[in-house]
């Protein structure tokens, strides 16, 4: 695979985590929004470009060590984010 790089935007209200990948200009997403302390993941979207690389499942895993660092909860309203969680058992000390 070929490197990611991970970034957070924040502002008012939410943000949004952004998936740079080294050999395309294509960026994948996960957006959330802020409400009483609680980060709700809305959406999380991969580009076909840089799709089958793990990029989505990196943004996750970007989310879960932000929660961990700064002590919020997810709250994991997208459908992909669930289905990881659901994978992930040991992030349920993140989970809203």
């Amino acid at each position: 695979m070929v490197g990611v790089t991970i970034t957070k935007h924040e502002k008012p209200g939410g943000g949004e985590y952004r998936a740079h990948v080294a050999d395309s200009d294509a960026l994948g997403l996960l957006t959330w929004t802020k409400r009483d302390g609680v980060h709700y993941a809305d959406h999380t979207l991969v580009p076909t470009e840089i799709g089958g690389r793990g990029v989505a499942a990196r943004l996750v895993e970007a989310l879960v060590a932000d929660a961990r660092e700064n002590h919020f909860r997810i709250a994991p309203t997208c459908s992909y984010v669930a289905a990881m969680f659901k994978r992930h058992p040991e992030w349920d000390d993140v989970k809203a």
